[in-house]
């Protein structure tokens, strides 16, 4: 009887999580089909998939790329994204790692100040970080870089430090015995050791980075589009919009983020486990 209700609970779980899933996919699988389609019959069925009559071919992708430059926009918002997200890992982690071995009143009131800085909402600093972005001259791909590392930081060292905590003292005495200094054990013994929580923190940032248009669109403006502010040019006036286009560099802007999520979950779910067994 117990395991009756057991597997209709199971079965409960299954049918509500793929319901979830379908919510979730469908969307983008509307966007894949309309991205083969015509751009007047995107309006007039969206929902329909490509017809003999309705079918274009790659014709929107080509489009696309030619309309926004999707080549030089995807070097920047690769560029911006990779540099920024390793910047993050790097300086976070470190940061984690010295917060929670160092223990004094400074070091606590900058933890809680990480913290603060995650319930900010951007609207209320954006306007002051433009003016400093000018002042300081970081309006161009290698000055946002900076400013998404700030931004970042908040979420990245109280993820990192929660983790770093568990890392027993016992490794870093062991490795300063060996004749380890400071920057030598971080890298060799604390770093690997955060490599689960480094991943998940890796695709979080690269998803928001990548896929983020305001920060972009304040700081290095249309000078150099990455592709969320360079899709936005696809749009003419009085609301006038080549849907076909759009659609098909949506997908494009997409497969990037969607195939390094894809990688790097399975690297998440291994050191989850790997991490469990050693406790």
């Amino acid at each position: 009887m117990i395991l009756k209700k057991e597997s209709i609970k199971a079965v409960i779980a299954t049918v509500f999580l793929s319901l979830v899933a379908i919510a979730f996919v469908l969307p983008i699988i509307i966007v894949l089909f309309n991205s083969f389609k015509g751009q007047f019959y995107i309006s007039d069925a969206p929902f329909v998939l490509p017809t003999k009559e309705t079918f274009v071919g790659i014709q929107n992708y080509i489009n696309g790329i030619q309309k926004i430059n999707f080549i030089s926009a995807f070097g920047y918002s690769l560029f911006i994204t990779c540099f920024s997200v390793f910047g993050i890992l790097l300086t976070s982690s470190m940061t984690a790692w010295y917060l929670t071995r160092v223990k004094t009143r400074v070091n606590t009131a900058l933890y809680y100040g990480f913290i603060f800085s995650m319930i900010v909402p951007f609207q209320m600093v954006m306007f002051t970080m433009s003016k400093i972005a000018n002042l300081l001259r970081l309006e161009n791909p290698v000055g946002i870089i900076l400013l998404y590392i700030g931004f970042g930081a908040g979420m990245s060292v109280f993820m990192f430090s929660g983790f770093a905590r568990s890392i027993p003292r016992a490794l870093e005495e062991a490795a300063e015995i060996d004749g380890c200094n400071p920057l030598q054990m971080f890298f060799y013994v604390v770093f690997p050791l955060l490599k689960p929580i480094a991943i998940t923190i890796a695709i979080l940032n690269a998803m928001w980075i990548w896929n983020d248009y305001l920060l972009p669109y304040l700081v290095i403006g249309t000078k150099y589009r990455t592709i969320p502010v360079a899709v936005q040019y696809l749009q003419g006036g009085y609301g006038s919009r080549d849907m076909g286009a759009l659609m098909a560099m949506l997908i494009l802007a997409i497969i990037p983020i969607v195939v390094f999520y894809a990688f790097s979950q399975k690297s998440i779910i291994s050191g989850v486990v790997a991490g469990a067994v050693k406790g």
